[in-house]
């Protein structure tokens, strides 16, 4: 989850995510050398009185300042196509989970098992345990097991909703009559906090997430327990 004064993304816990860092760094780092190149251009056309007449209508520079934008708009588009596509691929899932978005809770569904489905609520102020964090908790945490391919089904019972988890890099819009499907694995366990991020009504920020993401055989023994 974020900190307080924190600045950069969350820690990524998932491979997708890893991309998505890597991808923010490349794209970071490019912006920060145009931002230094314009801003030192500009600081000499400031300081100097040395001009060249003839430098605005010089065909070389027109052709270098058209091919270069094009080169370094490539040098984005590629890896974030390679990411997107990335995304979007689900092979052999090895659990299906639909989650439903409501005014204003989550409710699950492990399609994988009978009668395994619960509704997720935030935990109020009041009812907070020590070390629980306040606006976060929930009710009914998603189990899930580690390092595997897990498929999610989101989709929305009344308005729109979005199923955000940023440390595993996945925000599914939940689109009432549609069903959308994301894929998300964890390299390591731990609990891991997402929310609403649709301004799906006045209490769109109290429908948080929750994913407690375990080894196989501690996941067995719980939907063994749940059944």
């Amino acid at each position: 989850m974020a900190y307080p004064s924190q600045l950069g993304l969350q820690d990524a816990s998932s491979p997708i995510m890893e991309e998505l860092m890597n991808f923010h760094d490349h794209t970071l780092m490019i912006v920060f050398l145009i931002s230094s190149l314009v801003l030192y251009i500009i600081t000499l056309m400031l300081t100097t009185k040395l001009t060249h007449t003839s430098t605005m209508d010089a065909q070389e520079v027109e052709t270098i300042w058209t091919i270069l934008p094009a080169v370094i708009l490539i040098l984005i588009a590629l890896p974030s196509l390679r990411i997107l596509y990335m995304m979007d691929e689900i092979n052999n899932p090895a659990l299906t989970v639909k989650t439903m978005g409501h005014q204003w809770y989550w409710s699950y569904e492990y399609t994988d098992y009978e009668n395994l489905c619960f509704d997720s609520y935030m935990v109020p102020t009041s009812d907070l345990k020590p070390g629980e964090l306040r606006l976060l908790e929930v009710d009914n945490r998603v189990v899930l097991p580690m390092e595997l391919p897990i498929r999610m089904l989101i989709s929305s019972e009344d308005v729109l909703h979005s199923w955000a988890v940023p440390s595993l890099g996945v925000k599914t819009d939940a689109i009432p009559g549609r069903l959308n499907q994301a894929t998300i694995s964890s390299n390591r366990p731990g609990l891991f906090y997402g929310q609403c991020s649709e301004i799906c009504g006045s209490n769109h920020s109290f429908m948080p997430i929750v994913l407690e993401v375990v080894p196989l055989k501690n996941f067995e023994d719980w939907s063994l327990s749940m059944i």
